[in-house]
């Protein structure tokens, strides 16, 4: 029950922070997640385009200049965005947005648009990563195809360049040329597009991709998207965690480079792995690449599965964004797949693990942050309940064995042991005192700094061997403090006491229950003393002033002690009980201080 309650109170606080959990079981997951590979646009970046640039095979133009006109006229007639005309934005995709956007600013081509109706669209996909559109003047039968896309696959289609107001051949020197225009906007950082049209005529027959062909070469756009302000410390933040970022575009490799280098990715020098490489590499040449490789241009939606499965296979936990239908193989194979909740299809967001509501790369580290938090918290409360269970039976156990040894016999009847504690007096514990302090344990802030250590591999077991050692060493020392406390007051024993038996069995009781208020506040970390982040838990504190309030009312309460088998105590059996327990923590602190040494 505490453990669904974590997990649940952990969801919570991250759909606060826009990260939707779609199940319970993946924010274990998400903690432990080693790699992130990132779409580009819109989760690394603002998902603002902006035209800054018009180049034409003759040069750099201003994008008012009348000499843009074609360049212009051709991004916004292959297009779908639409215009406000009231505010001068626009509606759709953002790069078409851009383009759109541009060509309203521009009179000449604003004009000319008014007189353009559209025939038919040729859509784009991430497979042709081009797009065009049928058009005629208004008034007239003739035809034209007006072509947008990746300036690599555009030029291939093209046979003439627009140069000093002709057609001209497109020759090898002019191809060198323009292929220069491109990188130079790509290693700027410009997502670059390339613009072509080709005249079809009145009898243009069947219109399909086959016509995509013979093409006159326009010019070349340079957009800007500018990074999320937030995504540099993001990054930082993730790889100081040991978690490796890897970006995915389907942008040229030169400005995929340069982008990720802006943001910390990866150096300026990064090996950059496009799609077409994907495709001539096999698995195995694949699998040695990955480990060096984190900017992937170019690429399509097949090529993300191909990239989950290669960082699988090195044992590592994979989330991936997607926000289009043909994620979804890649979103399902990821062990964390991650849908965009502005952008994404309901495809995506179906086959995701996790829903960006802001579709922003910062969200998924802080989300991997919550992860490791709600991580550590279940290990806190397992701690501190198995930990405490261990100290209630080693104090029967030991109780027994040493019974002779600290005057545990029943005085009239030589050599029957007496029970330390009462069965009340544990159940009693067990239900009460245990469960507030494990609960607000489940809900700890931050103590040790999550992100200062690499992910958790996958086949370590939640209980490891210094766990176990903490539980132990911990029960142990509860067991030793509670049968210290009947030892010091019950005659017959190392210690010769002046009480009772009830008298030191209801000191050895409370003994016990502080003794384990104690191991609460020592449970909140594995390397930290327990005064660090002493007064961060108000529910902690509340389950801890709450249990000694009970346990005083056990112990003074006529009604109760008859209930629970304990006799009223005075000063001095509760200052030895508070002085015993307070002995718990300070094994804990030097087992934490050696920990400290050895991280040193």
């Amino acid at each position: 029950a505490v453990l669904s309650l974590v997990l649940a109170i952990g969801v919570r606080a991250m759909a606060r922070r826009q990260a939707v959990v779609k199940a319970l079981h993946a924010v274990e997951t998400l903690g432990s997640a080693s790699v992130v590979c990132s779409d580009k646009t819109g989760t690394l970046t603002r998902n603002e385009m902006t035209l800054r640039r018009v180049v034409l095979p003759d040069g750099e133009v201003d994008p008012l200049a009348d000499e843009a006109v074609e360049v212009l006229l051709a991004g916004a007639v292959a297009n779908n965005a639409v215009v406000d005309p009231a505010t001068g934005s626009a509606l759709g995709d953002p790069t078409e947005a851009a383009l759109a956007v541009a060509a309203s600013r521009h009179v000449e081509a604003t004009a000319q648009l008014v007189a353009i109706d559209r025939v038919l669209e040729l859509p784009f996909t991430s497979e042709r990563k081009l797009m065009s559109t049928v058009t005629r003047q208004i008034g007239s039968q003739d035809q034209h195809l007006f072509t947008k896309g990746a300036p690599d696959v555009l030029l291939e289609r093209c046979s003439h360049a627009r140069l000093g107001g002709q057609d001209v051949p497109l020759d090898p020197a002019l191809r060198e040329h323009l292929g220069r225009q491109v990188d130079d906007l790509s290693t700027a950082a410009y997502r670059t597009l390339g613009v072509a049209r080709r005249r079809l005529g009145v009898e243009a027959g069947v219109i399909d991709e086959s016509q995509e062909r013979d093409l006159v070469f326009l010019g070349l756009v340079g957009l800007i998207d500018p990074p999320r302000d937030e995504v540099p410390p993001a990054v930082v933040e993730a790889q100081r965690a040991g978690i490796r970022v890897i970006m995915i575009t389907g942008d040229h490799p030169a400005t995929a480079l340069r982008i990720a280098a802006d943001l910390g990715i990866v150096g300026p020098d990064a090996r950059v792995l496009t799609g077409a490489q994907l495709d001539a590499l096999s698995d195995e040449e694949l699998g040695r690449l990955i480990e060096d490789v984190s900017v992937f241009a170019r690429v399509t939606p097949a090529h993300k599965l191909r990239i989950v499965d290669a960082l699988q296979a090195h044992d590592l936990i994979v989330a991936m964004t997607g926000d289009g239908v043909n994620d979804a193989p890649a979103l399902r194979s990821a062990d964390i797949g991650v849908a965009m909740g502005r952008a994404g299809t309901e495809v995506a967001k179906e086959a995701s693990t996790m829903i960006l509501g802001d579709d922003n790369f910062a969200t998924i580290i802080a989300a991997v942050r919550q992860g490791r938090v709600i991580f550590d918290n279940i290990r806190k409360f397992l701690r501190y309940l198995l930990s405490s269970n261990m100290g209630e039976v080693a104090t029967v156990f030991l109780g027994a064995v040493l019974a002779p040894v600290l005057g545990l016999t029943e005085a009239s009847a030589a050599g029957v042991v007496v029970v330390p504690l009462l069965a009340t007096q544990i159940l009693w514990i067990n239900l009460v005192t245990d469960s507030a302090p494990a609960l607000a344990l489940g809900v700890d802030p931050e103590i040790d700094d999550v992100m200062a250590r690499p992910p958790r591999p996958p086949t370590r077991p939640m209980l490891d061997r210094a766990m176990w050692g903490r539980i132990v060493l911990v029960g142990v020392t509860m067991a030793a403090v509670t049968l210290a406390a009947i030892d010091l007051f019950l005659p017959g024993g190392l210690i010769e006491g002046g009480d009772d038996l009830a008298t030191a069995r209801t000191a050895a009781f409370s003994t016990l229950v502080l003794a384990q208020l104690v191991n609460a506040l020592e449970s909140r970390s594995e390397t930290r003393s327990l005064g660090h982040g002493l007064l961060s838990n108000r529910w902690l504190w509340g389950a801890l002033l709450l249990g000694v309030a009970l346990q005083v009312a056990v112990v003074e309460v006529p009604f109760l002690q008859s209930a629970f088998g304990t006799v009223p105590l005075d000063a001095v059996h509760w200052a030895w009980s508070v002085g015993l327990a307070l002995l718990v923590a300070v094994p804990v602190e030097l087992e934490k201080a050696w920990r400290r040494l050895r991280v040193r």
